[in-house]
């Protein structure tokens, strides 16, 4: 019986793992920045027409107010808005100039609009803990504007700390999807962000 020399063994070994067997921060990074829930665009609705004073004073109104695409005018309250007082805001003839170049054309006299303002860009994984078939991955991302309404609101110089959970299967490793593990879900991790300091 012929002994099978080492490099052989080594090498029957090696096809058997697969790159995606080892939870390293390159593989994580691929599968965050590629997954559905990360790459999906953030939309940003604009209202118009009768707001609260909550919504007025909300930091995305001041930015779009500061740019001169929205103003205000106080107006009664009625009574299905809280709290007072109320405010009527209205698209400057800038801001009609700007959402004419983000939306279709028949979409400009609604009172409300939703824009796809920005996209989410991986800045690094920043630590790796797993136990057994789990582990937990921490990155940072920021938000990379899509227009002049994304840029007011979505700063991209300001990063974000999120934490996504893993879990290793027969085929590798893939991030937690839904509640059935005990860390949170992606979707949840990019809710519930940190800014970094």
């Amino acid at each position: 019986m012929r002994k099978f020399p080492l490099a052989f063994l080594f090498l029957l070994l090696l096809a058997a793992c697969s790159p995606r067997d080892f939870l390293t921060r390159r593989l994580a990074a691929d599968l965050i920045a590629a997954s559905a829930t990360f790459r999906t665009p953030q939309q940003f609705l604009l209202r118009t027409g009768t707001v609260s004073n909550d919504d007025h004073l909300s930091p995305d109104s001041i930015a779009l107010q500061h740019h001169g695409w929205i103003t205000a005018s106080h107006i009664p309250c009625p009574p299905s808005t809280e709290p007072p007082p109320c405010w009527d805001l209205t698209l400057t003839p800038a801001g009609i100039d700007t959402l004419q170049t983000l939306l279709p054309p028949a979409d400009t006299q609604n009172k409300s609009f939703n824009i796809l303002a920005a996209r989410r860009e991986l800045v690094a994984v920043t630590g790796i803990s797993s136990q057994g078939t789990t582990a937990e991955v921490e990155f940072t991302w920021r938000w990379n504007p899509l227009n002049e309404i994304g840029a007011a609101i979505y700063h991209s110089d300001l990063r974000y700390r999120s934490t996504a959970a893993f879990r290793h299967y027969d085929d590798g490793w893939r991030i937690v999807r839904g509640t059935p593990h005990p860390a949170q879900s992606l979707d949840d991790a990019l809710k519930n962000a940190e800014p970094v300091q």
